[in-house]
């Protein structure tokens, strides 16, 4: 097993400090490959804040107490807060490497809120970086050495480690964003194009590779309306613009938007409008 850590005043005890709004009080990393096992058990927890990072293997994580391991493979990390009871094992055979740091201050929370860590977040979706890597192992250096502003200069690359995160954490949701913008702008075009014809939504959602309800409820958070109340708008606005500029008919107008049916054109119109077709023109 590999094992390479430092302390701050080569303390080993946690401490709580509020003097300054950020302090990292510890950094570590360790690496199992010899050991069958490595258990971490705190029922208590620390008085300050825990955040670690799965480089590669997997470790398991036991939270509130729970019997069932919660299994965080690489690429993620994993944050304690003050007095939350921690247990985590790691395993020889699953080749894990993880690197630790403890930290504390007055402002914390915020700090973390900023950098889109939630309070509820437990397990952090960063993706294995040697950026990461980087910044753990010079904290390491700067709390052995102890040079000149070091404390300062731990903070700036616990708040570094905490910006590459956010960017990470951004990025996905901003992956997440541009596919969800760019289908419900290709649906919004398809019935614009199409909203005169007997447009099926379950069979455009699957043509999409979608399933009918996650269409619907995603289309309605991004145009706040549902895809059938979205095509009568279409038809209905149309319909009052064919009304005001031109001499057909009603039954004529209903055809041209999409209904078959005057009645139930009228129908649907007043419905929108409160109106009839025939008293919308006059009114005009």
């Amino acid at each position: 097993m590999y094992i390479n850590s430092a302390y701050l005043n080569n303390s080993l005890v946690d401490f709580k400090d509020k003097s300054r709004p950020l302090i990292v009080g510890s950094c570590g990393t360790y690496h199992l490959y010899t050991r069958p096992k490595l258990p971490t058990y705190r029922p208590k927890g620390r008085l300050d804040f825990q955040l670690l990072y799965i480089a590669s293997g997997k470790a398991h994580f036991y939270f509130d107490n729970s019997e069932k391991d919660t299994l965080v493979h690489a690429g993620n990390m994993v944050i304690y807060r003050p007095k939350e009871p921690q247990k985590y094992i790691y395993y020889g055979d699953e080749q894990t490497e993880v690197y630790w740091v403890h930290f504390t201050g007055s402002n914390v929370k915020n700090i973390l809120r900023s950098y889109g860590i939630k309070d509820q977040m437990r397990v952090i979706p960063t993706g294995t970086s040697l950026d990461y890597t980087r910044i753990f192992k010079l904290m390491i250096h700067e709390l052995q050495r102890c040079q000149s502003h070091y404390p300062e200069f731990l903070t700036l690359l616990l708040r570094q480690l905490f910006i590459l995160i956010h960017r990470q954490l951004t990025r996905e949701r901003k992956l997440k964003n541009e596919y969800l913008d760019a289908e419900m702008e290709l649906a919004i075009q398809f019935f614009n194009d199409n909203y005169n014809t007997e447009v099926n939504i379950e069979a455009y959602a699957a043509s999409r590779g979608m399933s009918v309800s996650w269409f619907i409820r995603n289309f309605k958070q991004y145009t706040h309306t549902t895809p059938i109340q979205y095509l009568v708008s279409r038809r209905i606005t149309n319909a009052q613009m064919l009304l005001e500029t031109t001499n057909y008919n009603i039954t004529e107008i209903g055809r041209i938007v999409g209904y078959d049916n005057p009645l139930y054109f009228s129908r649907i119109f007043r419905k929108q409008k409160g109106v009839s077709p025939s008293e919308y023109r006059r009114q005009g």
